[in-house]
């Protein structure tokens, strides 16, 4: 078998561009499994030249903690690396703690990615890890199969950001022994032995060999590769019938979900019934998880559902000169000028001739749920003079689809 550092190159050979100049980030817990990845990533960070970047979460849920981050940053200092510590701050949930720390956490890790200019996040997650997940998710947790290679889950801070998991065909034991080669010394969370979450039960039962990493499905990339965002994301719908069904399946629950700016995809016998009809023949308009979805015999197409903008306090963005915002989680708004956005809906009559005029090309149900400035500028029909609207449904749409394969450039 090869060794442990020679598997880990191999799957940064294959997700990194090693020429890119950006910085690499790094989520370091302080535990065994981050230590080997962020000394791993600091010697290929330093034989690549690329600047290294490494962050620490304080939950604030053990006393200890502060004492755990200023271990991380004395790693970071050993090794060169920019460190950034974040603080997750604020009430903690009675129930439920574990996947709200995870929330928070990918939330934090986001941000101080995209903040610090870069676009890919090392993670530390093992075979173990995955092993321990598929023993949860069978007693009934909805806990999440990490991969190899995936966008941040965190939206809209995760906007641009690919996590990298490196480790994750490699175990515990593996990297223990690893460290302990090299005299290193990690920290251990009593979290990861305490029986009253989920995570520690499954570890402490001992679970054996993980099985196969979660497959992906047959036929999502290219299928994304074939949407448009044109009036709405649009895809012809000769493309969805002939996909796979798991793939027709995957591709408009996560086209409902970018469509419409929201975190939470659709699932149940209500996406089944729209995709069996979507790969039918008879048109329909549909709506789902936020977004409106129309299918004439030629193209499906899926908008943002109008009536639903301001219910999650999403309606109106205020941005002062230099600022940048998220408009309903559909575009980032870059201001060069004081601005206030808000939907389109009773103010449509107010725009010029000309953007009228591109406005009816737009699904009339769907012209209310566009953006618009105060001074009555459409941002999808006509350039907005002092502002910069940036769509974000396609570019996340194919990166949720792994339509995107490795660091861009």
């Amino acid at each position: 078998m090869r060794g442990l550092t020679d598997r880990f190159a191999d799957v940064l050979a294959r997700r990194l561009a090693p020429e890119s100049p950006g910085p690499i980030a790094v989520a370091l817990s302080g535990g065994g499994d981050s230590v080997a990845l962020t000394l791993m990533t600091a010697d290929w960070a330093r034989r690549h030249q690329r600047p290294l970047a490494i962050l620490t979460v304080d939950h604030r849920l053990n006393p200890a903690s502060a004492d755990w981050t200023r271990a991380c940053g004395a790693l970071a200092a050993r090794l060169g690396g920019d460190f950034h510590s974040l603080a997750w701050t604020g009430d903690k949930p009675v129930t439920g703690l574990p996947a709200a720390a995870r929330a928070a956490r990918h939330r934090l890790l986001a941000d101080a990615t995209r903040g610090i200019g870069a676009g890919i996040l090392l993670l530390g997650h093992t075979a173990d890890d995955r092993a321990e997940g598929q023993a949860m998710r069978a007693a009934g947790s909805t806990t999440p199969d990490p991969r190899e290679w995936s966008p941040s889950p965190a939206w809209p801070e995760g906007r641009g950001v690919f996590l990298l998991r490196p480790l994750l065909n490699l175990r515990r034991t593996e990297l223990r022994t690893w460290l302990a080669g090299r005299g290193e010394s990690w920290i251990e969370d009593p979290a990861n032995g305490d029986p009253r979450f989920a995570r520690a039960r499954a570890r402490l039962a001992g679970v054996a060999e993980p099985g196969s990493a979660a497959a992906e499905v047959c036929g999502l990339a290219e299928l994304a590769r074939q949407v448009r965002d044109d009036t709405g994301l649009s895809l012809d719908r000769d493309a969805l019938r002939r996909a796979a069904p798991n793939a027709a399946r995957a591709l408009t629950g996560i086209a409902c979900l970018c469509a419409s700016g929201t975190t939470r995809p659709p699932r149940g016998d209500r996406l089944d019934r729209l995709v069996q009809a979507l790969r039918g023949e008879t048109s329909l308009v549909a709506t789902l998880g936020g977004a409106r979805i129309e299918a004439d015999s030629r193209t499906v197409r899926w908008l943002r559902e109008a009536g639903e903008i301001g219910r999650r306090g999403s309606g109106e963005l205020d941005l002062a000169q230099g600022e940048r915002g998220i408009w309903d989680g559909r575009f980032e708004v870059s201001a060069f000028r004081p601005v206030r956005v808000r939907p389109l809906a009773g103010r449509a009559a107010r725009l010029s001739p000309g953007a009228r005029a591109a406005l009816a090309r737009w699904p009339a149900a769907a012209r209310g749920g566009l953006p618009a400035t105060d001074d009555v500028t459409c941002p999808a029909v006509e350039s907005v003079p002092g502002v910069v609207f940036r769509p974000l449904a396609l570019p996340r749409l194919m990166a949720a689809c792994g339509a995107v394969e490795r660091e861009p450039i």
